[in-house]
């Protein structure tokens, strides 16, 4: 598969704390990829720094073969990634509609996969809600709104922090199945999440991450093959 992103030897720094140790990472065009780890390895801050939201770096990051160092977060989505963060970052006075309508644009070959009516039909519960303010929903519908609002800029890669935390397992479910069809759109994914047995099942690989470095990167049957790795960094 071709390569869509590149990280090579990526450090990341909060002030004087260094948070990503030399990360090397390739996601390839339509690949699913689970980012896991324990809580405070560096997950959430790779995925902002691959959205250009870590300005204290260093090492390359390429983006359909260009580099992107020093790239602000909002050039980085018009050449085709979207976030959709923890937290969600729903705006609350504006109603479904205004919140997905918002962050509608074609994608950077103008394609525009992605619309409204593709949206409620992927979500029915958004389409439900469209008049209610983004403050009326629910943690669940809100994890929709901002998946189908990162939708709407017709990305051609997804990063997605803690994709079902919070969430009744029925929603949960409801977001696994939304991946399935994302990936089968050609959306290359990059998903956190803490729930290890659904990300082996959607994955082509898992990446695992320990104090800023990674430790595993490969199928997930490779990995289920490892216990003691798998007892070590994640307690499962």
């Amino acid at each position: 598969m071709t390569a869509l992103l590149q990280a090579e030897r990526l450090e990341a720094f909060y002030g004087a704390s260094q948070i990503l140790h030399g990360i090397d990472l390739t996601i390839a065009r339509g690949e699913q990829i689970a980012l896991i780890g324990r809580n405070g390895m560096g997950k959430t801050t790779l995925l902002r720094t691959l959205m250009g939201l870590v300005p204290s770096c260093r090492g390359q990051r390429l983006l359909h073969g260009d580099n992107i160092a020093g790239a602000q977060p909002d050039a980085i989505a018009r050449r085709g990634v979207a976030l959709v963060p923890e937290g969600r970052g729903v705006f609350g006075a504006l109603t479904v509609v205004e919140n997905l309508i918002m962050a509608a644009r074609p994608g950077r070959d103008g394609r525009a996969t992605w619309t409204l009516p593709r949206i409620f039909e992927l979500f029915p519960r958004l389409a439900e809600r469209r008049g209610h303010g983004g403050h009326q929903l629910s943690g669940g519908e809100q994890q929709m709104l901002t998946i189908g609002r990162a939708l709407m800029t017709n990305p051609e890669l997804l990063l997605i922090d803690e994709a079902t935390e919070g969430l009744a397992p029925l929603v949960a479910q409801e977001i696994w199945r939304t991946l399935g069809v994302i990936r089968h759109e050609g959306v290359a994914t990059l998903v956190v999440d803490k729930d290890f047995r659904s990300l082996s099942a959607i994955a082509d690989r898992m990446v695992l991450l320990a104090k800023g470095a990674i430790v595993f990167d490969g199928a997930p049957a490779k990995l289920a093959e490892q216990p003691e790795l798998l007892e070590r960094h994640l307690g499962v």
